[in-house]
């Protein structure tokens, strides 16, 4: 990477403490107080996982086995008793925890390697930077604390795409000294921080404003619904969730008689030898409309996901308290999630000469490559003596390959354009 950037970054943070000290994360266990909507109680999320259960299952006696993508979109996004609608899923009280909780250096890290990256195609200003699906806001947080540093707060927008209500309320708390709600457009909430910067809310991606983009999608992709396939007698057969009778508000997994819709719409890759996959029809969708974007508007995109290179089959799963849950069990009260077909967003994303994908990298080399070791001893010799194993233990914890240093990949996408260019200017994290 460019030194003079880190450099930039390391050495004036005694001087602008403001933002650049070292700093302790959140109080992941403390919940933090909004007005609404209020947090769940375990009634509530009693009630709530008892009647989407039983809203699957007339769902499933009316109309027959449903898809395991419309079992996943339902216990997710429900707008009533979804699994990120109505409370605070993140944290040592939630039921995972993400990176950019973990420690200061990952956020900080994927903002210096936006920085330099964006200085690499000539500083188109202003731009945007945009986030999908922001959790708490932490990324973000992050994001706009080093950029600010670099004195580049007036020249571009945060663009945040969050279904969930409850998230969008706690990402304006953290993010926003004010914000208001818009009747009719494409965001559905606007804000602004203490620095001035302009912060919009979308459902949607394609709801984003045309311009050059910074793309970020942190642990965003896992949870997009899934299909999953099984080879039979040469063809596709869709394995499906059905109602199951020998439980009380069960379910279980059926292999369909035949072909189903989305089985004979599902072409794999000419070099995808595998009986058994996992396929996401909104991940295309929305990797298609980034490279078309990142295209004709300019751009680039940084995705940051657990996955693999085309080689899992049977990857779904379900976490609820930081352990592994049965993902047909008490719909909604647990997150589900599938690794991330990496093979599959860059075969997508390079198809029609839109846009090249480059990676994956495994999440301790891209933070290592990155000189997260020189910013974790930098943090290490300012910090107070009690809070200094817990800053290494945090980094340990991203970069070692036993924990979450090769679980998590990291994979970039240019223009097309810019093939040649980056050749003699290789990117940042992935060289």
């Amino acid at each position: 990477m460019n030194k003079s950037l880190l450099t930039g970054l390391i050495r004036p943070l005694s001087i602008r403490g403001f933002s650049y000290k070292t700093v302790k994360r959140p109080d992941l266990s403390a919940k933090r107080k909004l007005t609404s909507p209020p947090e769940a109680t375990d009634n509530d999320g009693k009630r709530d996982h008892l009647n989407l259960t039983a809203q699957i299952k007339q769902r499933i006696l009316t109309g027959g086995p449903i898809t395991m993508a419309d079992y996943m979109k339902e216990v997710l996004t429900n707008p009533y008793a979804g699994y990120y609608m109505t409370r605070d899923v993140f944290g040592q009280e939630g039921d995972f925890i993400t990176s950019p909780e973990i420690s200061q250096i990952f956020g900080e890290l994927v903002s210096v390697w936006c920085l330099s990256e964006w200085r690499k195609v000539s500083s188109p200003s202003p731009f945007q930077v945009v986030e999908l699906g922001p959790g708490r806001g932490t990324l973000s947080i992050d994001v706009l604390k080093t950029l600010t540093h670099f004195n580049l707060g007036g020249q571009f927008s945060l663009h945040l795409v969050e279904v969930s209500p409850y998230l969008s309320k706690m990402q304006a708390s953290r993010l926003c000294f004010k914000q208001e709600l818009v009747d009719d457009g494409p965001c559905y909430m606007k804000g602004e921080t203490l620095m001035g910067t302009k912060v919009f809310w979308y459902k949607r991606f394609e709801d984003v404003p045309r311009g050059f983009s910074i793309v970020l999608a942190h642990e965003f992709f896992d949870a997009l619904p899934v299909h999953k396939f099984q080879k039979e007698n040469g063809k596709w057969k869709e394995i499906l969730i059905d109602v199951d009778t020998s439980k009380e508000n069960g379910f279980r997994y059926i292999l369909s008689k035949s072909e189903t819709p989305m089985s004979k719409i599902f072409q794999p890759a000419e070099d995808d030898k595998r009986d058994c996959l996992e396929y996401s029809v909104e991940t295309d969708t929305l990797i298609e409309s980034m490279a078309e974007r990142i295209k004709t508007d300019g751009g680039i995109s940084l995705i940051m996901d657990y996955g693999h290179f085309g080689e899992k089959t049977d990857t779904f799963r379900a976490f609820k308290k930081h352990k592994l849950h049965d993902p047909l069990i008490e719909p909604g009260t647990a997150d589900l999630t599938a690794d991330v077909d990496f093979k599959r967003i860059k075969y997508i994303a390079e198809k029609n000469d839109e846009a090249i994908a480059i990676g994956p990298v495994d999440q301790g080399t891209f933070l290592k490559r990155m000189e997260g070791d020189a910013r974790l001893e930098h943090l290490l010799e300012n910090a107070l003596p009690e809070n200094k194993s817990n800053i290494k233990s945090g980094y340990e914890m991203l970069t070692d390959p036993k924990q979450m240093g090769s679980r998590f990949k990291f994979l970039s996408i240019f223009p097309a354009v810019l093939k040649d260019h980056l050749e003699k200017f290789p990117i940042s994290g992935f060289n």
